[in-house]
Formats: C-alpha cells, sequence, structure tokens
C-alpha cells in the first residue's frame, strides 16, 4: 500500500510540474495535498510538504508540518531543523509555538520563555499558542524551573486579564491549580488553599486540586478533614477527571498510586 501512496503521489507531484499553473498555484496544491490526502506524519504527506517547500524554500506553514512527525516521533534534531525554519520565515505564526512545544516536549523551560518572551515583542497584543495565553504558559515554564514568583506573577496576570475579559468562572481550571501548587511548593498555603477551593467550586471534580488540598490538611494534621477529600480525588481521577495531556506528561502529572499513598498516610 505504501509502495501504491509514494507512486500516486509522484504520479500527481509530476502532474503538477507540465501543468500551466503557476509556481505558487503548485505549491498552494502540494500544501493541500499533503493535509487532506495523507494522514499526518506519512511518507505521502512528508513528501508533499517537502515538494511545496522546495517550490519556496522560505514557506514557513510546510516547515511546520514538516516538524511534527519528528516531534511527536522524538527526534529532535530533524524537529529543530524543520520547527526552526518556520520560525525563521514566519516568526509572528510560530515563535510562541516553538516555545510551546520546547515546554512540553522537551521540558525545557528556559527555552520556552525565551520563545514567549520574543513572541511579545513581534506583535501588539497576547499571543495565544495551542488556545492559551503565552502568560498560561509562562506560569507553568516558571513553575518547572522552581521559580515560584515569577510563576505566580504570570498567573496573576493571565488570571486578572481572563476575569477583566470574560469573567472568573470562564478561567482556565489549570490556571488556578498551577498558580495553587506555586503557592503550595512556595510554602503559602493559605493562597494554595484559595486557589484550590476556586478550582474546585468552579469545576467540581477536579483530583488535582483536592489531591493537593488533602496534602495541606494532612501537613497542618487535620486528618479528619483530609481523608473525605482524597476520598473524593481517587473518585475523579478514576472518571478522568484529572489534569492531563495528549502525547506527554503533564508538569506535576499525579497517578492513581500517588493518591492512594496520600491516603494511606492520612490513615495512618
Amino acid at each position: 500500500m505504501e509502495k501504491l501512496q509514494r507512486y500516486f503521489l509522484s504520479l500527481t507531484i509530476a502532474m503538477m510540474l507540465i501543468s500551466c499553473k503557476s509556481k505558487e498555484e503548485k505549491n498552494e496544491d502540494a500544501f493541500n495535498f499533503g493535509q487532506k490526502v495523507f494522514h499526518q506524519g506519512t511518507t505521502g504527506s512528508m513528501n508533499a510538504f517537502a515538494y511545496a517547500f522546495e517550490l519556496d524554500s522560505t514557506y514557513a506553514e510546510a516547515a511546520r508540518e514538516l516538524s511534527i512527525p519528528y516531534l511527536k516521533r522524538g527526534i529532535p534534531h530533524e524537529w529543530e531543523k524543520w520547527i526552526d525554519k518556520a520560525v525563521r520565515y514566519d516568526s509572528v505564526a510560530w515563535q510562541a509555538y516553538r516555545g510551546y512545544n520546547y515546554l512540553w516536549f522537551y521540558r525545557d523551560y528556559k527555552k520556552a520563555i525565551a520563545d514567549f518572551n520574543a513572541s511579545d515583542t513581534l506583535t501588539p497584543h497576547i499571543d495565544h499558542p495551542q488556545g492559551h495565553s503565552v502568560d498560561f504558559w509562562r506560569g507553568i515554564a516558571y513553575l518547572g524551573l522552581k521559580d515560584y514568583e515569577n510563576s505566580i506573577a504570570y498567573w496573576n496576570k493571565h488570571i486578572t486579564k481572563e476575569t477583566e475579559d470574560t469573567g472568573e468562572d470562564w478561567v482556565e481550571l489549570e490556571a488556578f491549580l498551577y498558580r495553587g501548587i506555586a503557592y503550595y511548593e512556595s510554602g503559602d498555603h493559605e493562597n494554595a488553599l484559595k486557589d484550590f477551593d476556586k478550582a474546585i467550586s468552579y469545576f467540581k471534580q477536579t483530583a488535582d486540586a483536592k489531591y493537593y488540598k488533602a496534602k495541606i490538611f494532612l501537613e497542618q494534621e487535620q486528618s479528619e478533614k483530609a481523608l473525605p477529600i482524597i476520598e473524593a480525588a481517587i473518585i475523579d481521577l478514576k472518571e478522568g477527571f484529572y489534569n492531563q495531556r495528549p502525547y506527554v506528561e503533564t508538569l506535576r502529572q499525579i497517578y492513581l498510586s500517588d493518591l492512594e499513598e496520600l491516603k494511606s498516610q492520612i490513615k495512618g
């Protein structure tokens, strides 16, 4: 089947070359072919994007598409080669996106922050790579570095902006959760509890917020409060209400074993 796909793609490309279409039209055809005919990461898809990039060596979106299979397959030198081209030729579109990839796939928090910071100088607005503001992503990156002061500062900035724009009840669960974790790890249990309570209030089922709340009560020697919370957290996790990400482990990922261990500690 793969040989047939390669043959079909080669025939299509040959037809493009001998057609009366302009270079730009051929380029667009090749890119659309790579997106719509083959699945992402297949030989046919990558050949089509490579052909589009060959027609225009500044085609940033084709370079970005070529980077994705290497990113997901864990081949960093090939991923970086192509994503760097995408950023070089269209930094507005792909600078912050590269930072997102550094953050989640490579846990290179410093490079991620550098890209997020650079994106601030490129546009007059706050960029939202992958659906969240760069302040949201910087809050996570600084937490990864255990730089709690900067993490909390960016969470404050993000949450304030989202609250002003749409209301606090529209703020993401992760924003309250990660700011709460930053407070917790920095020793500020009072503010940590406020954020975990907000997460629970707005989202009801959240194993992570309940897990950390139970940890605080245990550390405060309030086992009678901690036990029902960790039991509720276990139910939430089993029903799928916990912080997770596709492809990679999320920052401060929790597992059933973590919750069961905490429950055992609480019961003494």
